[in-house]
């Protein structure tokens, strides 16, 4: 199994996730409409790699995650810990099961084209790391190859600065990474606006459910 994907999703708690876009459109809505980037990207990534996995959180909350995970994924809790301490868990876990090349992304980017998630997959055969950075200077992906680099750790995660950081810490270990194209993240009710544009224009079966499931909360 040299290729695995990764998805990190946590759980649809009104009032826990999405909050910065549910002060403009309420905690109810923010959660339902979180709900449908985890659905729709489940749906859109499963034919990807030779493994998938759904990790999630938190672990109590794993029967809402398996009803809505496609039969191509398979589910694991997310370990303890920050952001960084967590996708280098994973990383660890999936290297030690044998995956050669681990792309890993979150769900706040539903509509990211499936071709550059298969870049990234296809560019960890010559590089050692391959990220997919954010307009809002974080990254939507990351992907390893051959081992966990120190790139998890004294990271200002939740900032413009997880970018920048990420890439001293790279180019201070002196290791080999490329890029797959920017993209972007749905935090404030601008970016779901630009996401409702964006799926208008758009005819990818998946995404077309995920603009009307927005359009008729």
């Amino acid at each position: 199994m040299p290729d695995c994907l990764g998805l990190f999703a946590k759980y649809w708690q009104p009032g826990q996730v999405k909050t910065r876009l549910a002060a403009t459109i309420g905690d109810a809505a923010a959660a339902d409409a979180y709900q449908q980037f985890v659905v729709t990207l489940l749906n859109r990534l499963q034919n990807l790699g030779n493994q998938r996995w759904l990790a999630f959180a938190p672990p109590e909350r794993a029967g809402e995650f398996e009803s809505v995970a496609a039969e191509r994924w398979q589910l694991e809790p997310q370990a303890e810990g920050d952001l960084g301490q967590r996708m280098q868990t994973f990383f660890a876990n999936r290297l030690a099961e044998g995956c050669q090349r681990i792309v890993l992304l979150g769900t706040d980017s539903p509509n990211v084209p499936v071709e550059y998630v298969q870049q990234a997959l296809i560019e960890l055969r010559n590089h050692d790391v391959v990220l997919g950075p954010t307009e809002d200077g974080g990254y939507w992906l990351v992907g390893v190859s051959t081992d966990v680099p120190e790139i998890f750790t004294d990271i200002p995660w939740s900032t413009p600065n997880v970018w920048q950081a990420t890439l001293e810490a790279l180019r201070s270990r002196g290791r080999a990474y490329t890029t797959v194209p920017t993209w972007y993240d749905i935090d404030e009710n601008d970016d779901l606006q630009r996401l409702i544009a964006d799926l208008q224009a758009d005819d990818d079966p998946e995404l077309r459910t995920l603009l009307r499931n927005l359009l008729s909360r």
